[in-house]
């Protein structure tokens, strides 16, 4: 028979290494125990690059995504960006009163998926889960992919590699945010900050050239003319053009929703640090946006769709820098090193947005899993208190996307937004109905006026939001967004179906009633490869059960062996009788599972018991010479009603070398109980 130390022992084996152990230490830290998940909480001045770094940063390409589309209809159509960007800004402007109703009325964390689920049942609330986990994957995607394009204006090996770099940042981001969210915090709230005081300082001493000193700034492709690829654009066509250069540039709202998800982050007192954080990301972003836009108009900027066919007068091999890029070359010019700056804090916070995604996803991940939409490991946190599955999950899924769009911000921006806009309407609308229900109730005077201010709020936010969610589907719609609505669809539905597998094991479990009938008899049955200690080891114990019949089998795939096996049984002194099963084909499970069944036939009400003696190995390599059949075995028989496994472990001396290694290394140790020795 197989010999092997069951499955917990097996997995152990082949698990744990002490290379691996060390690696992993290394990389992410020793565990932290439940009860210091306190100290793990933020301040306001770590939750701001945590949760705010995507909003912010995207300033960085959204104000771009608007020069790209205007282009197609020549530089006349730049008139129109300071109009697009106001736009922009109106919007995140009420978005941002609306969510910090939002994070007061509902401060544990669940975000638009609690708000609609609560308000307005399951369904809504799924169809958020859904669309909030996409726009997360998509987020992670567009923010490395728009770091690697910023980079590469400043480095032509990254330009050229954009993919390679994608990829490598976003495992660099995975292994910093499985060491924990505050120490990922802290790591990023450097960068962040230096983000923030570069782009101040650029758009303040731009501003100051242009108004204070009277300098005329041009951007290198200021001198350029760009061939319109349509310059008939009337009536409806020209409207479109416009909505879909807003819809592009509504891509500054992402992120808003992540601080809404994450309030459970935040020290106390929750709501209020979450609801003040949110009110600087709002401003902030704001602020940047619409000082590129309006700067980047002024020192004339030319950015083209396609730069070898649209731009004219550029010169051979000519490469587009990002927008940012041109306005800080023009506004440090003779002065490179706060061009290479902003270069630097540019793809950095395009990088760390990304983190903003790694904190919202595994948070709406371990609420999705935790109402038995999603599987149950996405719930449970990892050794350093971060939901590392969930983690995982999403680094995959956004490594996917770079790699089927090549890093291309173009390409990955038209799926993009679908699902946050789809978020923001129906969490809006969930809010009404909330101030709506509590109104009926409440009867203080001052509660009601907040009340009834908050419901207005929440109302203006609906309509703007919905006005915006309309145009991204008819502008993007073509253009790659009913990939994410595809995406949300089937991500929708494989929850329902999770849901469904659960309660239907919820209620196989629960419902019937357990009627106290113990088995009349139980028959045991041990599995005899050799005559040798595990042999005599799983007799002893099948004994000690004390089985109404006991009996000890072997399989005959060796028809000499068996005959020693049986001369040397019938010599010994055990009184267990020995059964010799026929296989004239050679196997060994399909005969043992035929007997068991027949045993079982021949008396439904017994229990059978199969005894299987097992060798525990202490190296990797071992594993693979012995227990493969044990394992097919266990496999199978689990399958069978009536029948129960036991494995009778036999350690063998290398086994030894396994009893040292600590048990705190091993994954999730610290959540199951075992604490390191050396505290």
């Amino acid at each position: 028979m197989g010999e092997g130390p069951g499955f917990l022992r097996t997995a152990y084996a082949l698990a744990v290494s002490k290379l691996s152990t060390a690696t992993k230490r290394l990389l992410l830290g020793r565990p932290f125990r439940s009860d210091k998940l306190g100290h793990t909480l933020l301040p306001k001045r770590i939750a701001l690059p945590v949760f705010a770094s995507d909003a912010m940063s995207s300033v960085a390409y959204a104000p771009e995504e608007i020069f790209l589309v205007l282009s197609v209809a020549g530089i006349s159509a730049y008139a129109y960006t300071p109009w697009i960007g106001l736009a922009v800004a109106a919007v995140m402007a009420v978005v941002v009163a609306s969510y910090r109703q939002n994070v007061h009325a509902y401060p544990s964390g669940g975000g638009d998926y609690e708000v609609a689920t609560v308000n307005l049942g399951p369904t809504a609330g799924l169809t958020v889960g859904s669309a909030l986990l996409v726009d997360y994957v998509l987020t992670v995607a567009v923010s490395i992919s728009s770091a690697a394009s910023n980079i590469g204006s400043a480095v032509p090996f990254v330009a050229q590699h954009k993919v390679l770099f994608a990829v490598a940042a976003i495992v660099l981001l995975t292994a910093i945010n499985l060491r924990g969210i505050r120490e990922s915090g802290a790591a990023f709230a450097i960068p962040t900050y230096a983000f923030i005081a570069g782009m101040a300082l650029m758009l303040l001493w731009g501003f100051v050239q242009i108004y204070v000193f009277g300098d005329d700034l041009r951007a290198e492709s200021s001198g350029f003319e760009l061939e319109a690829e349509d310059s008939h654009l009337y009536g409806i066509a020209f409207a479109f053009l416009i909505a879909r250069a807003f819809s592009s540039g509504c891509a500054a709202l992402t992120g808003v929703e992540a601080i809404s998800n994450g309030v459970p982050a935040f020290q106390k007192p929750k709501s209020r640090n979450a609801a003040t954080t949110l009110l600087l990301l709002g401003s902030i972003a704001i602020v940047l946006l619409m000082g590129i836009i309006i700067l980047a108009q002024k020192i004339g900027i030319v950015y083209a769709h396609s730069p070898a066919e649209q731009l004219i007068g550029a010169p051979a091999g000519y490469h587009q820098k990002t927008l940012i890029a041109q306005i800080a070359e023009t506004v440090f010019g003779g002065f490179p090193i706060g061009f290479y700056f902003i270069a630097i804090v540019t793809a950095l916070i395009l990088v760390l947005a990304a983190n903003t995604a790694f904190n919202g996803f595994p948070v709406l991940g371990s609420i999705l899993a935790q109402d038995r939409y999603l599987p149950r490991q996405l719930h449970t946190r990892g050794d350093r208190l971060a939901f590392s599955n969930g983690i995982l999950f999403l680094s995959g899924a956004a490594i996917a996307f770079v790699v089927l769009f090549g890093a291309e911000v173009t390409k990955l921006i038209q799926l993009y937004i679908v699902g946050v806009f789809v978020s923001f309407v129906l969490s809006q609308t969930g809010m009404i109905r909330h101030w709506t229900r509590h109104l009926k109730t409440e009867n203080d005077p001052a509660s009601r006026r907040r009340m009834q201010r908050s419901r207005v709020i929440n109302s203006i936010g609906l309509a703007m939001t919905g006005a915006v969610l309309i145009i991204v589907l008819i502008t993007k719609f073509a253009a790659g967004a009913w990939i994410a609505i595809v995406a949300m669809v089937a991500i929708f539905v494989v929850m329902k179906m999770i849901r469904k597998h659960y309660d239907s094991v919820a209620r196989e479990l629960e419902e019937q009633e357990w009627d106290g009938v113990l088995p009349s008899r139980t028959h045991s049955i041990v599995l005899v490869s050799k005559l040798h200690m595990p042999t005599m080891r799983a007799l002893a114990y099948a004994r000690a059960t004390r089985p109404d019949t006991l009996e000890a089998i072997t399989v005959n795939v060796d028809e000499p062996d068996t005959r020693a096996l049986v001369r040397r049984w019938e010599k010994s002194d055990i009184s267990v009788p020995l059964k010799v099963i026929e296989s004239p084909y050679r196997e060994i499970t399909k005969p043992v599972l035929d007997y068991v069944r027949r045993v079982r036939k021949d008396s439904p009400r017994d229990v059978v018991t199969v005894f299987i003696p097992e060798y525990v190995v202490g190296h990797w390599w071992e594993q693979i010479l012995h227990n493969q059949s044990a394992l097919r075995l266990k496999s199978r028989l689990l399958f069978q009603p009536g029948v129960m496994v036991t494995s009778v472990p036999w350690q063998l001396n290398s086994s030894e070398k396994a009893k040292t290694l600590n048990i705190e290394y091993t994954a999730g140790a610290s959540r199951r109980g075992y604490e390191p020795d050396d505290k």
